[in-house]
């Protein structure tokens, strides 16, 4: 019964993951707009409709809108062209120049977007052909067709909300970027060569592949919260995680620093230990909160529970508090260090400093701070945006403030 069971549980769990996802629906999609086309075009086979259907269904709602209204923008801005076109000139390879040239330049004023090329598709198709006014039609057609449907199916059957594969992605960065302080604070009470240490300043240098990754994955998990009916407080979700992303940008960029610093050691002290035992010691327990900080920070960010928020700050507040006793700590060591040994004093401030710029980042009232000018910014954009809808908000919440107090 196991082994049965679980293919079915395989299946379930990649149909959440977006690629899968958008195959499905735009399968689907594709054949409910072939089946429309076939009813209310005259063309045999009106295969644009489910090609329109194909292009316009994304992973999200937003994205499927927006889609949907630059290539309705391309078809109708390119049909129209050729129309004026074949009424005129017809098909020569001079017009067709023409029309082309038409085309891409009245597409970019339309705003087709990545469906620029349309444009010019469209007009030369319908220019192509004996009939351009019935043509053209049909092409309209079936392009409405494929993006009406396209529109409904997501509508109906909404797409999820990728902000879970957006927080493992998160998860997934906080926890290299933990391996590689764990990798950094190793080395430090032993003797490292130029070549080890070359290598984890190559590691981290590859968490902006990671961060990029992350990027793309976080875009997607903010337009799926974009006109969603089942997230209620999507620009607040929105913030937390992209302000998050940013803290841990800047903290990557700042552990690259700090591996550099550490291989620069390593040319220093060739064949001795980057740091006598002590002052090893001391930077180990800094480097282990700092760890801990980052993995705490990222399950503060990605918490969808408050009672898992609330455990998560408590554990980032801890870890970052022990972690400025520790490099306090490591600051009188080393000070006491630079006056026997002045040699390396540039190498040791520069870890301290990069110290203290990891823990500022990551600190809960700064945060706090950056959550709720960011929120502003976003309402004053908004504001300056669509003034005329923030003006009718303002009226119906006073409407509805009157209502509850008569």
């Amino acid at each position: 019964m196991r082994e049965a069971t679980d293919p079915l549980l395989n299946l379930v769990k990649r149909g959440k993951e977006p690629a899968v996802a958008q195959t499905v629906r735009s399968t689907a999609a594709a054949v409910i707009s072939y089946v429309v086309a076939l009813r209310l075009s005259s063309e045999p086979v009106p295969l644009t409709a489910p090609l329109t259907a194909l292009l316009v269904v994304q992973v999200t709602l937003y994205a499927t809108i927006r889609t949907g209204i630059s290539r309705v923008n391309a078809v109708v801005a390119g049909v129209l062209i050729a129309i004026g076109f074949s009424a005129l000139v017809g098909l020569t390879w001079w017009s067709l120049g023409l029309i082309i040239l038409a085309a891409l330049t009245v597409g970019r004023f339309v705003k087709a977007g990545d469906f620029l090329v349309e444009v010019a598709i469209s007009a030369m198709l319908v220019l192509g052909v004996t009939q351009a006014a019935g043509a053209a039609w049909d092409r309209i057609l079936e392009t409405l067709i494929g993006a009406v449907v396209g529109l409904l199916f997501n509508t109906v059957f909404v797409p999820p909300v990728w902000v879970s594969s957006a927080s493992e992605s998160l998860l997934d960065l906080s926890r290299r970027m933990c391996r590689l302080t764990s990798s950094m604070q190793e080395q430090l009470s032993r003797p490292v060569s130029v070549e080890e240490a070359a290598t984890r300043l190559h590691e981290a240098r590859r968490l902006d592949n990671d961060i990029a990754d992350v990027d793309a994955a976080l875009r997607q998990a903010e337009d799926s919260l974009r006109l969603n009916p089942r997230v209620k407080e999507g620009l607040l979700s929105r913030v937390v995680l992209r302000t998050g992303l940013d803290t841990l940008e800047i903290c990557s960029v700042v552990l690259r620093v700090s591996s550099r610093t550490l291989t620069d050691l390593a040319k220093a002290r060739a064949g001795e230990p980057l740091f006598p035992p002590r002052i090893a010691a001391a930077l180990q327990e800094m480097y282990t909160h700092i760890g801990g900080a980052f993995q705490a920070f990222a399950v503060l960010i990605t918490s969808q529970v408050s009672a898992n928020a609330e455990d998560a700050e408590s554990r980032l507040t801890e870890e970052l508090a022990a972690g400025r006793k520790s490099r306090d700590h490591v600051a009188a060591i080393l000070l006491d260090l630079v006056r026997v040994d002045p040699g390396q004093w540039q190498l040791h401030g520069a870890l301290l400093a990069e110290a203290d710029r990891i823990l500022d980042e990551m600190d809960v009232e700064k945060r706090s701070a950056r959550l709720v000018e960011e929120l502003d910014l976003r309402a004053r954009e908004m504001q300056d945006k669509y003034p005329r809808l923030t003006a009718l908000r303002r009226r119906l919440r006073g409407a509805s403030r009157r209502l509850r107090h008569r």
